[in-house]
């Protein structure tokens, strides 16, 4: 298959193109670095672009056979409005153009990001792919994100949406970003350590996203997720384990709030996921506990 990626030259994109080109597919990359560290690869062609704003790269996503959407802006900086309204945009408008470049009756598969932020805090709840959305900021963006995909179907598009947790590397995302305090012996819980910690190793993301791709079947919302999601405290004290180091010191939660303003609630809300269709559907996890992940990572 032909498949372009917005967000390509991301975390994720740029993790995927070589997956996918090592599965025999052609990519076609966007994102709004002027260049692409994998240009000179076989197979894969890059567009810079503000995929925010319409634009020639639409004519490109006529030719395809499948598109993954990854394009959105970084969430862990303080939402000041400013930020909250790039935050959004990158996302929303970035899936509206993606729609608006597809041909009617043009058979194409359309893979959209989403988060498990769709849910909101939920406390004890577990909460599969059939749960209605959350309240919050997040909550909102994936509602939205979500309704702006749904809308290739329009077009004879399959639509699929992947919902993500905190996704788990050692070389980019939220866990370097966890690893310098923990290596000082100061690491811990945020909050009460009691809050459900959706997460998700990148090597499983990266095969869910193949999976589905290759799976022409497959339709609706997919919690990606690891399928033994853990409290707060159990994950620093696993971090902890793994890099041999204490993690008893936790963030306080006014601490937080003082510090992150109304980005603290996305980190302290508990979502207890459960990646339900997907294993339904015959997925198989390689890292589906939490000391095997981080094992793999950091050792």
């Amino acid at each position: 298959m032909k498949v372009f990626i917005t967000g390509g030259s991301g975390f994720v994109g740029s993790h995927l193109i070589p997956l996918l080109l090592s599965r025999g597919h052609q990519a076609v990359g966007s994102g709004t670095s002027p260049h692409h560290p994998l240009e000179s690869m076989q197979g894969f062609t890059y567009i810079s672009a503000n995929t925010t704003q319409p634009g020639d790269w639409q004519e490109e996503l006529k030719t395809v056979d499948a598109v993954i959407n990854l394009a959105g802006r970084n969430i862990f900086q303080p939402w000041t409005e400013e930020r909250k309204r790039s935050i959004y945009d990158s996302r929303i408008l970035t899936t509206r153009n993606l729609v608006q470049g597809l041909k009617p009756g043009q058979e194409v598969s359309l893979l959209s990001t989403s988060a498990v932020g769709y849910y909101g805090d939920r406390g004890e709840e577990e909460l599969t792919e059939g749960k209605p959305p959350g309240e919050g900021f997040m909550a909102r963006i994936c509602r939205d994100w979500e309704t702006e995909a749904q809308k290739a179907e329009d077009k004879g598009a399959r639509v699929a949406f992947m919902r993500f947790a905190v996704v788990l590397s050692r070389e980019g995302g939220a866990l370097p970003k966890m690893l310098t305090p923990f290596k000082l012996g100061l690491g811990g819980p945020l909050g009460s350590g009691r809050q459900w910690f959706p997460w998700i190793h990148l090597q499983d993301l990266m095969e869910a996203a193949r999976f589905l791709l290759e799976n022409q079947d497959l339709t609706g919302p997919f919690n990606f997720c690891a399928p033994q999601t853990v409290r707060h405290k159990e994950f620093a004290r696993t971090l902890g384990r793994v890099l041999g180091r204490p993690a008893l010191l936790k963030a306080p939660t006014f601490a937080l709030k003082l510090a992150l303003g109304e980005l603290s609630q996305a980190l302290l809300g508990s979502q207890r996921i459960l990646p339900k269709r997907l294993q339904e559907a015959g997925f198989n996890f390689r890292f589906p506990d939490l000391e095997s992940a981080l094992t793999n990572l950091l050792k």
